[in-house]
């Protein structure tokens, strides 16, 4: 794979925007927000015009926060008040479907003229049912016909009974955005769950071509525990220099050397006889998709996980505060192949360093899948005393 690459004709503009750059490298921008006002504003269809951005991605975080903190959903929340066999998930499931629906209108065009490669909108699946495989996919196969856009993806957690889902989804056309994914060795088996439901598909005649799926790696969490975790083992007055030394040249550098291996294996696990089969009936590459990428450490580069991870076949979900501070000063090389080398040692020093990096992305998984669960009852919570405040105003 060499880069830059140019992938797509893009309208010129007045002005350098390192966020169009990246198009050159390989990487599709999509934006890790939803909120009606974006839709409703014009503000979306801005950014893909002026911006490149070229799909999106939402979770219940990102919904609680919408619909709390906004009067954006109030006439369809007393539309909503009325209907008596609505719980609060399905007053929820209503607004969100109604959000992803015309975010994915509004990215349609980016859908057809990227022959189905961007464009794309992704709505989770409770979080809840993360330990539960059936449950996933009858809410998936639930969500995606009710979305009943082409350029949606369902969101599925990449947790051991997520794995065997997301297989199963792709194997029925379902286009899936693999979530929660910290281990390369998790990685690649969301990577293989979905070559092996493309096979499944195209074994009983099933159309390839139109299935998308992106695997979302998740990046500044990792520095942030492991940090956090180098902090502490740096008070013990009885450490070595060395030591000290070791962990110190750790610090900052395990995301980004985590992400680049995974990316290795990715273009391992897409290339070859086996992928070619599939590729020659149409299919594409389940590209990996960074994801928390913003800067959670002040004393870091508010762009380092952006900047860092620019490779081919790639997607970036970035906050708002990313994009707009990625437009403004980052700087865009093909980063994404550099120093990998450096990487596998970066690995190796952190073992012998005493930190376990399967515990940390065993805790991280775990936490996530807790964090997203949390979020999700907040939100109905929300849901509900918003549907109460409307029903009192009828």
């Amino acid at each position: 794979m060499s880069s830059p690459k140019a992938t797509t004709t893009l309208p010129e503009q007045k002005t350098q925007n390192p966020l169009r750059e990246l198009l050159a490298y390989g990487q599709s921008v999509w934006l890790d927000y939803i909120r009606r006002d974006l839709l409703t504003s014009g503000e979306l269809a801005r950014l893909v015009k002026d911006d490149g951005l070229r799909g999106m991605t939402s979770n219940p975080t990102i919904f609680e926060k919408a619909i709390s903190s906004s009067k954006d959903y109030a006439n369809q929340l007393k539309q909503l008040a009325q209907r008596k066999d609505l719980d609060a998930k399905g007053v929820f499931e209503n607004i969100a479907i109604k959000d992803i629906q015309d975010a994915t209108d509004v990215l349609r065009p980016v859908y057809d003229e990227s022959k189905k490669h961007d464009g794309y909108v992704s709505l989770e699946v409770s979080p809840v049912l993360a330990h539960n495989k059936q449950g996933t996919l009858d809410e998936a196969r639930r969500l995606w016909k009710a979305v009943s856009r082409p350029n949606t993806m369902i969101k599925v957690p990449g947790t051991p009974e997520g794995i065997p889902a997301i297989r199963q989804l792709i194997s029925e056309g379902i286009n899936v955005n693999v979530t929660l994914l910290f281990a390369q060795e998790v990685y690649e088996q969301a990577a293989l769950a979905y070559v092996e439901g493309l096979e499944a598909r195209a074994k009983s005649g099933g159309d390839v071509s139109a299935i998308a799926s992106v695997a979302s790696f998740f990046v500044s969490r990792i520095d942030t525990l492991i940090d956090g975790k180098i902090s502490e083992m740096l008070k013990d007055p009885q450490l070595s220099p060395e030591r000290q030394a070791l962990l110190r040249g750790l610090q900052g550098k395990v995301a980004i050397a985590n992400a680049k291996l995974a990316y290795q294996a990715y273009k391992r696990i897409f290339s070859g006889p086996r992928w070619q089969a599939l590729a020659a009936k149409g299919a594409q590459t389940q590209r990996v998709l960074w994801a928390s990428t913003s800067t959670k450490n002040p004393a870091y580069r508010d762009v380092i996980y952006a900047e860092e991870l620019i490779g081919e076949d790639t997607v970036d979900t970035m906050p708002p505060a990313t994009v707009d501070a990625f437009r403004d000063h980052g700087r865009v090389r093909a980063s994404l192949d550099e120093n990998i080398d450096q990487a596998r040692q970066t690995m190796a020093d952190l073992e012998r360093s005493g930190i376990s990096m399967k515990q940390v992305t065993d805790q991280l998984t775990s936490e996530g899948v807790k964090a997203f669960a949390d979020a999700f009852e907040k939100l109905l919570a929300a849901v509900q005393k918003s549907v109460q405040q409307a029903g009192a105003a009828l």
